[in-house]
């Protein structure tokens, strides 16, 4: 059998793995990071893309609004390129009670969250759309961040300082010599084979899988809740500030503005099953109605899609009992292993937000120093990613300026997302795999309002000219694209959005004859 010797053997590739794997091999350490998928088709690649101000827990959990805050400044300055500098309200809408407000101008102070209330008036000017019987607004520096970006930079940053980064490799068997974990077997899930990979240390960032993982290296008790939410996507930017209600978190109270859609969330329903997608459609209802209490018109609005995520939430049974899912806290839990259940070699990291992957990496790596009694300085806080070396936050406007420079040069492939055929064929390239849909979460094609109906055929074509793929797999890249869409748009078809995927049945099944390609 094949192996692989490494320092670090990190598990699990969504923003906290990869911030790991990126912190450690910045520190000198050999790194090898697997993912049973695609890198940040887990947690990381499945929220609303808010980058938190701190702003929502500071009455209900100051230390995760403090976490939030400190890495917010942090990693504004790392990962520039990876961020829309959007802004942020908590607004008072009639439906909120009103007496929050103070707490929350009282919990910012304390907890250091940038806070500055203004005038209704002038939150109406900024957004025209919002409640005009909102009684109350504060600013605070929220944003969105563009998660595939971000993992993608630090999975390059990594690897540019030999970091191995294996997606599609599952961890099958966790490898213990007594009370010492020694690395991991794993399994290619595109040609079967396995692989064993030998380490040091192997770090759990597997997140709501965290507990799968550790009962593979033979520890009970490690207690993630997956806590399961629905987002809805809609066609456009509804507003261009994030906007949170004024209350305590709850279901539907905020639209976060990403690149050309605004996304609202979240329900949060407990789960046993961290790969629990379900979709139900009083939820549904509900996150629409919830958006009309901020926007009004928002139900006239088209919805694209609707997806879930799942939050990893420690509980530790041992100190608060059973809990709900909202009330466990958003600050994250590092369990080192051999002093908590005397098994060395073995770290995890779960809990936390994507905010806060920085900081998670930086724990967890000194926890790996620790173990390894070899320490070393961590400079994840100074040290730019890959393509934010110029801390310019990136725009929405910016492919439409790129576009106009290139108008004549490049053939463009997606319209809703402005992808060139030189994106498209530089991504075909750079992953070496016929998968649309990884190719999509790293160039956004097909994302847009027409969710791949003009565009996919196309990218199929050309997927075609490459060398290696033949038609049953440019077919194949076609129908699993769709199939997978599909589960995303089917729970909120009405209005235009039914309009335009009776569109795409005539395209897909009526034109290209989906269901009986070769």
């Amino acid at each position: 059998m094949e192996k692989l010797g490494a320092d670090v053997l990190v598990i699990g590739g969504g923003a906290t793995g990869l911030g790991v794997a990126w912190d450690a091999a910045l520190r000198g350490f050999d790194v090898v990071l697997v993912d049973r998928g695609d890198l940040a088709t887990g947690t990381s690649g499945r929220f609303h893309g808010l980058l938190h101000s701190g702003g929502r827990y500071v009455v209900k959990d100051p230390s995760a609004a403090d976490e939030c805050a400190r890495e917010n400044v942090i990693v504004r300055r790392v990962a520039a390129d990876c961020i829309e500098d959007t802004g942020g309200f908590f607004v008072t809408t009639p439906f909120d009670d009103p007496a929050y407000a103070d707490r929350f101008a009282e919990g910012c102070g304390k907890t250091g969250v940038p806070c500055e209330e203004i005038e209704p008036a002038q939150a109406f000017r900024e957004e025209p759309r919002l409640n005009r019987q909102i009684s109350r607004a504060f600013r605070v520096p929220d944003a969105s961040v563009d998660v595939w970006k971000l993992v993608w930079a630090l999975a390059r940053g990594a690897q540019e300082r030999g970091a191995r980064v294996l997606p599609y490799h599952e961890v099958v068997a966790i490898h213990r010599d007594g009370n010492d974990v020694q690395g991991a077997r794993v399994r290619n899930g595109r040609t079967g084979g396995e692989l064993d990979v030998e380490a040091r240390i192997t770090v759990s960032a597997a997140g709501a899988w965290g507990g799968k993982i550790a009962e593979l290296a033979g520890i009970e008790g490690v207690h993630v809740l997956p806590g399961r939410g629905i987002m809805i996507a809609m066609n456009h930017r509804l507003v261009n500030t994030v906007v949170n209600r004024c209350q305590m978190p709850t279901d539907g109270d905020i639209i976060v503005p990403i690149r050309t859609v605004s996304v609202i969330g979240t329900t949060d329903v407990g789960t046993d099953d961290p790969d629990d997608h379900t979709v139900l459609q009083d939820e549904v209802d509900a996150m629409l109605a919830d958006g009309e209490r901020l926007v009004p018109g928002f139900r006239e609005a088209r919805a694209l899609r609707v997806w879930t995520g799942v939050r990893p939430l420690f509980e530790d049974r041992k100190q608060n009992g059973d809990a709900s899912s909202r009330d466990i806290t958003r600050s994250h839990a590092l369990l080192d292993h051999r002093d908590r259940d005397g098994v060395g070699g073995f770290v995890t990291i779960t809990g936390g937000k994507l905010t806060t992957y920085r900081l998670m990496a930086q724990d967890t790596v000194d926890a790996v120093c620790r173990q390894l009694e070899d320490p070393r300085p961590c400079t994840t806080s100074t040290e730019p990613l890959p393509g934010s070396s110029e801390n310019e936050y990136y725009r929405v406007s910016e492919r439409l300026d790129r576009r106009e420079r290139q108008l004549l040069e490049d053939q463009l492939i997606c319209e809703c997302e402005l992808v060139p055929r030189g994106a498209l064929e530089d991504a075909i390239r750079r992953r070496g795999s016929p998968d649309l849909d990884d190719i999509r979460r790293q160039i956004r094609l097909g994302m847009g309002p027409c969710q791949g109906g003009f565009c996919i055929y196309r990218a199929a074509g050309i997927l075609h000219g490459h060398d290696g793929i033949d038609t049953v797999e440019a077919n194949r890249a076609v129908v699993d694209y769709v199939t997978e869409r599909w589960k995303g748009e089917w729970p909120i078809l009405y209005g235009d959005q039914l309009r335009q995927a009776r569109l795409d049945e005539w395209i897909f099944q009526g034109v290209l004859d989906l269901g009986h390609l070769p």
